[in-house]
């Protein structure tokens, strides 16, 4: 028994600009813009939401039925990614490799005011139909993460006609989907997983409140960032706080290490207050290191931190 993560597997390529954007950048000259930057600092980080979900997952995983399970699509130039999988015990058995593509990637620069100009090529990623949910057996709960917008819409299918418990993340890629959309999204999955800007565009597109969208799934979740996070269940709203971490460095890859901890929540039973608790402290290890899967701690090290925080013992 496994928990299938269905999601992108990417690379970061983050360079540095040692200045500023807007000393470089002219506005009476923007409709005929043509700049370069000099970036003498650049960082490859191993990304995507499914591998950063299971990176995470993996940590606190301590059972077969937790064990993590990546189900994405990935490039002719996925070898170093195929290598780490296998280095952090990963299996790599449901990820497809796509000929003649490059693996999903970002290409972001950053100046010395932290504004960012980011491009984005989804690669491989668009072709994650490729992978079906029945081919993966024994799986206890599953996840639909940002992927390829078709491979999300068949994923979610397929986990519902299986009768397989899932939680719908759309992440970064919600605007892809229409509100009639994201409303057979939700009447299919269990459990659902947004930001506060997310949730505040669902209820944009799909006309309903997040009350009203909660009653349709065992659990609503919505991350606040430094304020903690809300989830909506049994008709009430569970107040969940920030655990303040050791030193904010970078926010990637935050959002993908709390589903984790839902993730491990959910398939322990553990109520939800405690599930929320165990996100919270996920978050707060990943926001302490750059890149989205730097931070290490050991499962016995996560349950001492977990304990710190709020006075007992969850394991």
């Amino acid at each position: 028994m496994s928990v299938l993560i269905c999601g992108s597997l990417a690379f970061d390529n983050i360079m540095v600009f040692e200045g500023k954007f807007k000393d470089q950048i002219l506005p009476e000259q923007v409709h005929i813009l043509n700049v370069a930057f000099l970036v003498p600092e650049l960082r490859r980080e191993f990304g995507g939401c499914a591998g950063n979900i299971a990176y995470n997952l993996r940590m606190i995983a301590h059972r077969p039925e937790e064990e993590p399970m990546i189900m994405a699509s990935v490039g002719e130039d996925a070898e170093h990614y195929f290598t780490r999988l296998e280095g952090l015990g990963l299996s790599s058995k449901h990820v497809s490799l796509v000929p003649e593509s490059f693996t999903a990637q970002a290409f972001i620069t950053t100046d010395l005011d932290d504004n960012q100009i980011t491009a984005f090529h989804p690669g491989a990623m668009n072709m994650s139909q490729v992978n079906h949910v029945k081919d993966a057996t024994d799986v206890t709960l599953g996840i639909v993460a940002p992927d390829g917008r078709e491979g999300m819409l068949m994923h979610a299918r397929e986990f519902a006609e299986a009768g397989i418990p899932f939680i719908f993340d759309p992440g970064q890629g919600l605007p892809m989907f229409n509100g009639e959309e994201l409303m057979d999204f939700i009447s299919m999955a269990d459990y659902a997983a947004l930001n506060d800007y997310e949730a505040k565009m669902l209820t944009e597109r799909t006309g309903q409140s997040l009350e009203e969208i909660a009653k349709l799934v065992q659990a609503l979740v919505v991350t606040r960032g430094a304020e903690g996070s809300h989830i909506y269940t049994d008709g009430s709203r569970l107040e969940i706080p920030a655990v303040q971490a050791d030193r904010v460095v970078d926010p990637t890859g935050c959002g993908d290490a709390y589903r984790a901890g839902l993730l491990f929540g959910i398939v322990n039973q553990l109520d939800w207050e405690d599930t929320g608790r165990l996100a919270s402290i996920m978050g707060a290890l990943k926001i302490a290191e750059r890149g989205a899967q730097n931070h290490r701690m050991t499962r016995d090290e996560i349950g001492e931190l977990y304990a710190r925080h709020f006075g007992f013992s969850l394991w």
